[in-house]
């Protein structure tokens, strides 16, 4: 049995959603992209051009999650299959879009640069818990205007992993498409095997800017897979309650959903977000508050109840350091959004409120994803019954460590971590350097990106996507690009 947690009642969830739709018809959503309103006005919706505003009725919200297919999948560059989203199933990513990193070597929070995110790449290319790369950070070293396309294109250069982006302006999305293009060959090949999915973000409360809403509407055009993040803040831009909280959560998302269908019914999204409750006392967003959570888990079960694949951020931490804080804020949202059954759980690696990536951090997020996968596994008898012969064994050998059935069982029983997580007893920690959880954790980063291994892009593709991509440079004024 799959162990599993549950915050909703069906009957709330019906409710929870019946509002959040007359939100959408009586008070509507405000639409910043002259061409997203026409598509509406087309569709029937009732809009009011000079306010920008669209009221979506019950049954054009109906319509669009008719077409919303409830499962899809990943591929890598090389066309393999990496990740399955439905039904319950569980993959982890890096959190994405941090303007910092935390250095290794000074502990410090600092902007990245080129080389960092190459580094990134190398570790989470052999993190074998994470099914998907981000774009996690962005280097300082580029262009602002070239920053989204840039990340990408270092992804798709140096790892083989597919990744979840996304765009901060419109014009972002057309290098950004052509870099897959360059991978997969064609529209056709993209569309029969996706290798990204693109953030899509509704501004609280109850609006689409014109870059994210040109940015979802350009996606579906290509099949590209969009995961909806919705961004409610309890007692700041949504209300206090998580009822609250969860109602306009819904109501934003679900004009994702509408917008996005009716440009191309059948585009794969997840119904995903990144809420957050607000604190009066510090005006901060913790995401590792546990209402946060809690918040993450429960929209997921709306999702769920919609037959829709979901996502979240969640399992990242608040903290400045890779501390206790960090650990216990990043291992009980992972093992909440695990239970939960969250397909894509964004946010190992991240510190300091999705700001900061940290390659330290994230080398331990992954054996806390490996750890929180063998939970939801569950206990499955395993030749255990009749269990006479196993005790008449122990009873006559004292032990089992070299029984038949111990050697065929043993790694798929227990979980064992790397390096990282010290469970030697204390004269051996004594002997091999008292090290902490830090300096474990930096020996396997350094470690990491020594055994990398190039992606097996062919030569041809790699260096189309350097063409293109030093085009793009060049078009915003940067002749060249930082050394690789």
């Amino acid at each position: 049995m799959r162990p599993k947690i549950q915050f909703l009642e069906n009957t709330l969830i019906e409710r929870i959603i019946a509002e959040a739709k007359e939100i959408l018809s009586t008070l509507g959503v405000e639409i910043n992209n002259p061409a997203i309103l026409s598509l509406l006005s087309d569709h029937s919706a009732k809009v009011d051009i000079e306010k920008e505003r669209v009221f979506l009725h019950s049954n054009l919200v109906d319509k669009a999650l008719s077409t919303t297919p409830q499962s899809f999948r990943l591929y890598d560059t090389l066309g393999n299959e990496t990740n399955n989203f439905s039904k319950n199933n569980v993959h982890f990513t890096p959190g994405s879009a941090a303007i910092n990193i935390l250095d290794s070597n000074t502990k410090k929070i600092r902007k990245p640069t080129t080389e960092d995110y190459i580094n990134y790449v190398k570790v989470v290319s052999q993190l074998p818990h994470l099914a998907s790369q981000s774009t996690a950070f962005i280097p300082a070293d580029v262009y602002e205007k070239i920053s989204d396309s840039y990340r990408l294109f270092l992804s798709l250069l140096y790892g083989e992993k597919p990744i979840v982006t996304g765009a901060f302006t419109a014009e972002s999305f057309h290098v950004m498409k052509n870099l897959q293009l360059a991978v997969r060959g064609s529209k056709e090949a993209l569309r029969e095997k996706p290798l990204t999915i693109f953030s899509c973000c509704p501004t609280a409360p109850l609006k689409w800017s014109y870059a994210t809403s040109q940015n979802l509407i350009d996606c579906a055009k290509y099949s590209i897979p969009v995961e909806f993040i919705s961004m409610p803040l309890s007692g700041f831009v949504a209300p206090v309650t998580l009822t609250g909280t969860l109602i306009q959560h819904t109501a934003e998302t679900l004009s994702g959903i509408v917008i996005g269908q009716l440009t191309n019914p059948g585009t794969p999204i997840l119904y995903g977000g990144s809420p957050a409750i607000f604190d009066v006392r510090y005006e901060t967003t913790p995401m590792g508050a546990i209402e946060t959570m809690m918040i993450d888990c429960a929209y997921n079960e709306i999702g769920k109840y919609l037959d829709l694949p979901t996502q979240a951020y969640i399992s990242l931490s608040d903290s400045k350091q890779l501390d206790a804080q960090a650990g216990l804020e990043s291992g009980i949202g992972a093992t909440l959004a695990a239970l939960a059954g969250i397909n894509n759980i964004s946010g190992p690696g991240m510190l300091d409120f999705e700001s900061c990536q940290s390659l330290e951090k994230l080398v331990l997020d992954n054996e806390i994803c490996g750890m929180v996968s063998r939970l939801i596994e569950g206990i499955n008898p395993k030749e255990d019954f009749p269990a006479i012969s196993l005790f008449t064994e122990l009873l006559d050998e004292k032990h089992l460590l070299i029984a038949d059935h111990t050697r065929r069982y043993l790694r798929d029983e227990h979980f064992f971590p790397g390096p990282v997580i010290d469970r030697a007893n204390r004269s051996r920690w004594i002997e091999e350097g008292e090290k902490t959880l830090f300096d474990r954790a930096q020996g396997e980063v350094e470690k990491l990106i020594k055994s990398y291994q190039p992606s097996q892009l062919s030569d041809e593709i790699k260096n189309e996507l350097i063409q293109l991509m030093e085009r793009e440079a060049q078009r915003f004024g940067q002749e060249k690009l930082p050394k690789r």
